[in-house]
């Protein structure tokens, strides 16, 4: 075994826990004498004038106490979003099929949904826009258009060899976390709260109650021990649920508990943003892209919410690996009658990744080139670029001004290339599909470059508690949540290790805002590299303190006292990290701490969406072999082999989990996940029986992983890099592999026009196309 921990696969600090039923969530923690249970009242319309509510035959149901409503808002009827514009119930109009017009209270969960099904609503109906394109048309957004631009795009089509223009959209994906949205409101005395919130982000969730309750953050505390799956959507959504608990808990002055059913869920939460896309590509003889023109139209659904940053996100993430020349990209937020659209891992960044790998996969065929080699040609490199187009004069800078100073994309996309056997794959399949008419395959290799960092430059700082105890245990609290993802368990080894103490002795407890105030959300990716070095930093508080003392008895100097294998070792004497603690406490040593975090270097100008967003890239590359069925449209992924860029991994088990689930659930978004909304834009696809995620029988039989061998070059804890949203882009090579095969089974050359997720109708259209 490892003589550290970082570095160690260790287990999970919950697995054994969770696998034995015993790890608890807030709807498995004992109820409060006088519980009341909320279910909501939802609106049947996409789009219209709210003119009365009726809840008499509800309220006339036995065990049913009372219905909440916008009138019992104490504070603020407008949630405390950044964009200020969504209401806490629905006021005056209802904006989406689902949209929570107030809740009904009762002594039991299923009574208070059979009751607020009784309730009558009085809707007149007004015009929805439900897409889009006809958002755009319409300049309905949620917040006004971005554009960024470098060189001179025009002048660069016009004199490009070969121009190739397109449209495709991407749909939306539904998060599925195994916990639903719950929260659980706890009245205490003199106006204090206490939130049991399934959240990514409790500080949000104490501001947000807070202030639909007219009172000041201290009066309410917040506290998640872990979540059952986020993956974004506990992001700002877990807030609605816990305003709804607290007002409600608030008028009938008892604890409310509100956990939303599966249906429900899907009707009242947002899902990854869907996106349009227009473009126009310029590009030599090559491949190599001369100039491009881009629009994204976000579906953001009825609020802002965090449509902002997503769509900014996907602008940075619309390069992904390669240096756009002459380039201009134009981002509408569009505002639509359906659910406001929010978080999910990748954060826009999928979005905008496949429209670059969509158009150099179309460049290719157009030319009948090797995709691969069209997407080499296009990396980021040192090669030189345009006058005046880069500070540098190299193609290493991002269309944002970035600076690109750790490329590792060239030898990492080779060295896949050959493990995978690449070239020599694409004729095996190339032989293959000349003799099987009905079943082709297809390959692809793609790359990731993903920026690390919250894009608000302002969230990225972060807090810890370490507390060491007189027996030599140690507790941490931190502002991060566990989700599943082994944040807490990275956590516990970095601290282990800056202590020198065995990682049994650490323990990391429930997110709390009352012990780390102002913590910014569990998100973009950036959980261990915060959160980790914070408590990495008050780690290092108590062993500078205890070291200092250590020093004192044996007259030494600090930098010669040495903390490991739980044991405190000077020139003069080796004590046990236990010995030591007691002495400390003896002779009045502080044995906690607090460590903050804020990360260095990042600064970007929102107006312009120039400057340096990220403190570093995270890269990878995935190869895809696929199979469709021409007669069915059925498609199944057959191998897949990733080369993942985690720096110096923490834990590599977890590391590798992270990898291998992000790529399925990518993959689970461009096949299988597709959310269709009727011409009344109602939700169709609300339940497992219509939304099919993908289970055990779609991952490949062949799922390889391997780690690329090199720390992180910025200084980061442990060296290691974030892993949880870039592997989520790795999937892009099942889209593209299904429209290579697609390709092969037309043999006309042409670009594959085609919508995701590539489900078998699109896929048979797109055979048809040709």
């Amino acid at each position: 075994m490892s003589a550290t921990a970082c570095g160690t696969s260790l287990p999970h600090e919950s697995a054994i826990a969770q696998i034995t039923g015993s790890a608890t969530y807030v709807d498995d923690m004992p109820e409060l004498q006088g519980t009341l249970h909320a279910a909501p009242i939802l609106s049947p319309m996409a789009h219209g004038r709210l003119r009365g509510v009726d809840a008499r035959v509800a309220l006339a149901i036995p065990g049913v106490r009372s219905v909440v409503m916008a009138d019992d808002i104490p504070g603020d009827p407008t949630l405390a979003a950044f964009a200020h514009d969504e209401p806490v119930f629905a006021l005056d109009t209802v904006q989406h099929v689902g949209q929570v017009i107030g809740l009904v209270l009762a002594d039991d969960v299923a009574t208070a949904r059979r009751a607020a099904r009784q309730v009558k609503l009085d809707i007149e109906a007004l015009p929805a826009v439900l897409t889009p394109r006809e958002a755009h048309a319409r300049q309905s957004y949620v917040l006004p258009p971005v554009h960024v631009t470098r060189g001179n795009v025009a002048n660069a089509l016009k004199q490009a060899p070969h121009t190739l223009s397109g449209s495709f959209e991407v749909g939306g994906q539904e998060h599925f976390y195994l916990e639903g949205q719950i929260a659980y409101a706890v009245p205490h005395e003199q106006q204090q709260w206490v939130i049991y919130s399934s959240t990514q982000h409790p500080g949000e969730v104490q501001h947000w109650v807070a202030h639909a309750l007219g009172l000041h953050n201290h009066r309410v505390r917040v506290e998640c021990r872990r979540m059952g799956g986020g993956f974004g959507g506990k992001e700002t959504q877990a807030g609605h649920m816990a305003v709804w608990a607290a007002v409600a808990a608030y008028k009938t002055g008892r604890p409310v508990k509100l956990r939303l059913d599966r249906d429900d869920d899907f009707l009242i939460t947002g899902k990854r943003h869907p996106f349009a896309y227009d473009y126009t590509a310029g590009f030599d003889n090559e491949g190599r892209l001369l100039g491009l023109d881009l629009t994204l139209l976000a579906n953001c659904g009825f609020s802002a919410d965090l449509s902002g940053p997503v769509a900014d996100r996907a602008v940075f993430h619309s390069d992904n690996a390669y240096f756009l020349e002459h380039v201009a990209i134009h981002s509408f937020r569009c505002k639509t009658h359906v659910q406001s659209f929010t978080a999910f891992r990748g954060f826009g960044g999928p979005q905008g990744v496949i429209a670059i790998e969509t158009i150099l996969g179309d460049i290719a065929r157009y030319l009948g080139l090797d995709p691969l080699a069209v997407r080499l040609r296009n990396l980021y490199s040192h090669a030189p670029a345009g006058p005046g187009l880069t500070a540098s004069g190299l193609r290493d800078t991002t269309h944002y001004q970035m600076q690109v100073e750790d490329n590792i994309l060239e030898p990492l996309i080779t060295r896949l290339a050959k493990t995978s056997r690449y070239q020599e794959r694409r004729h095996e399949i190339a032989a293959w599909n000349v003799d099987s008419p009905i079943v082709k395959r297809g390959l692809a290799l793609t790359p990731v470059k993903f920026g690390i960092s919250f894009t608000a430059t302002l969230f990225n700082q972060a807090g810890a508690l370490v507390h060491v105890y007189t027996d030599g245990s140690v507790m941490v609290n931190h502002g991060g949540t566990e989700m599943g993802q082994g944040l807490h368990t990275k956590v516990a080894q970095v601290v282990a290790d800056e202590l020198g103490v065995p990682f049994e002795r650490v323990l990391v407890t429930a997110s709390d805002t009352a012990r780390v105030p102002n913590a910014s959300a569990t998100a973009a990716s950036s959980g261990t590299d915060l959160n980790g070095r914070a408590a990495q930093f008050a780690a290092r508080n108590v062993r500078h303190n205890l070291a200092a003392f250590v020093c004192g008895l044996d007259g030494c100097g600090a930098g010669e006292v040495e903390f490991r294998h739980g044991q405190v070792i000077t020139p003069k004497a080796t004590r046990g990290f236990t010995e030591v603690v007691h002495q400390a406490y003896a002779n009045r040593i502080q044995l906690w701490s607090d460590g903050f975090y804020r990360t260095p270097k990042i600064h970007y100008d929102k107006a312009t969406l120039t400057g340096r967003p990220f403190y570093y890239f995270a890269y990878g590359a995935a190869c895809t072999e696929v199979a469709i069925d021409t007669l069915t449209g059925e498609t199944r992924v057959l191998a897949v082999d990733i080369l993942h860029d985690v720096g110096h991994s923490i834990n590599p088990a977890i590391d590798i989990g992270q990898i291998e689930g992000g790529f399925v659930q990518g993959m689970g978004w461009l096949t299988t996940e597709e959310l269709v909304w009727n011409a009344q834009g109602q939700l169709a696809t609300h339940a497992p029986s219509t939304y099919k995620i993908p289970a055990t029988g779609d991952v490949p039989e062949r799922l390889k992983v391997d780690l690329w061998p090199e720390p992180n070059r910025e200084d980061n804890v442990f060296g290691s890099k974030a892993v949880g949203e870039p592997p989520f882009m790795l999937a892009i090579s099942v889209w593209e592999a299904i429209r290579d095969a697609v390709a092969q089974a037309r043999g006309d050359g042409e670009p594959v026009q085609m919508d995701a997720p590539a489900t078998p109708e699109r896929v048979l259209r797109a055979l048809s196309a040709g």
